[in-house]
């Protein structure tokens, strides 16, 4: 969402709202700062003890009162999750947009109602783009308006990785080689299928960084060689990638990664770093038919194929891998996928001008007056 946001607000007026954080507060407030790119993040900030219902009227209150001070002539609910309409569902933006990354009912934890709210929005929305191939065969038809937009790449942020840059300290002193993951440590990983494999080469390293979340820190594989960095920000990446020897994404095979479209595998390939991937669908299509990334479902496939790339003289893999992987990197950019997603946009807003512009008087009537000025002002939109 970051990739896209940012561009975005080089457009339009772009707020981020975050889910509530809990605080000894007399009352509901909004939390707003401006976050380097232009996007402002909007944390509702609520007292203690609310319960539920409580909790979805302030998020409308705030909400509300957000829009009221915008003064957006032209406004798009823009989601990435269908809970948000909870609080959202009885206010009338121009256009909705449900971005649909992932398969989210199928993520551990997932509420019954999702699938009922997913039915909703999925109705109400005008739009619908998807986070890879995969996730769109499995809902184009749920909505006559679907995009799908696999994950894309930063070329030049990631590329800085092959000039050679110094090794961060937490990094440093461990020895080669390295083998690389960078993401949401959850469900979604095989923590067993990692352990196997350390077990398996001692001497390998493996460095995992990203932030732990929906499962017990307990449940991970404990090795000499397994370095659980913690998260990092993302200019940092590059240097850590830099320094590895191979990036290795040991997805699980399950439900939550059915349809998943990994963005840091075309980030891996513009920092240069071979990818040994699980067999996920959108990897295998195109990365794995493309012969850009290795494909291994076991643990002794995952070290063959490692064996087999360390072993190879840097001649042996470059340069013809890499100049493959820049040919398939040019064929897609953050940029190009906001410019095509804006169009879209753009696309449906003229749809609806024209609509109303062609209705009846008293349909028109029945509407509120829309200022004039409206066409001429700088387009708003609001993300929910």
């Amino acid at each position: 969402p970051q990739h896209l946001l940012v561009r975005a607000a080089r457009g339009f007026s772009v707020v981020f709202m975050e889910e509530p954080v809990f605080a000894d507060e007399p009352a509901p407030r909004l939390d707003v700062s401006e976050r380097p790119g232009g996007v402002r993040v909007a944390v509702p900030v609520l007292p203690h003890g609310m319960g539920e219902a409580e909790i979805v009227a302030a998020q409308e209150r705030l909400l509300r009162s957000l829009l009221a001070t915008a003064g957006a002539d032209f406004t798009v609910f823009w989601y990435y999750t269908p809970m948000a309409l909870a609080f959202s569902r009885a206010m009338a933006p121009d256009i909705v947009v449900y971005d649909n990354m992932d398969e989210l009912s199928a993520f551990l934890g997932a509420p019954q109602a999702l699938l009922d709210m997913e039915r909703e929005l999925m109705a109400r929305a005008d739009l619908v783009f998807t986070g890879g191939v995969s996730i769109f065969e499995a809902k184009q038809g749920r909505h006559s308006d679907i995009h799908p937009f696999p994950s894309s790449i930063d070329v030049h942020h990631f590329a800085g990785a092959r000039q050679g840059l110094a090794d961060p300290a937490d990094q440093a002193g461990i020895p080669r080689p390295r083998l690389g993951f960078f993401g949401v440590i959850d469900e979604r990983m095989d923590v067993d299928l990692l352990g196997e494999v350390a077990d398996l080469r001692p001497d390998w390293q493996f460095v995992m960084l990203g932030p732990v979340v929906k499962i017990d820190p307990a449940s991970l594989p404990r090795r000499p060689n397994i370095h659980w960095l913690g998260g990092k920000s993302y200019p940092e990446l590059p240097a850590y990638l830099a320094n590895w020897d191979l990036g290795l994404m040991p997805f699980a095979i399950n439900e939550a990664t059915r349809f998943i479209s990994p963005t840091k595998t075309p980030e891996f390939l513009a920092a240069g770093l071979p990818v040994i991937s699980t067999p996920i669908r959108d990897v295998i299509r195109p990365y794995g038919d493309l012969g850009l990334v290795e494909i291994a479902a076991t643990a002794g496939e995952i070290v063959a194929r490692a064996d087999a790339l360390l072993a190879a003289p840097a001649g042996d893999l470059a340069p013809d891998w890499l100049a493959r992987v820049d040919r398939q990197l040019a064929t897609t950019s953050w940029d190009r996928t906001w410019r095509e997603m804006q169009r879209q946009i753009e696309r449906v807003r003229t749809t609806k001008i024209d609509a109303s512009s062609a209705a009846p008087a008293r349909s028109v009537a029945a509407r509120p007056p829309v200022p004039n000025r409206a066409r001429e002002m700088e387009r708003q939109a609001v993300d929910v």
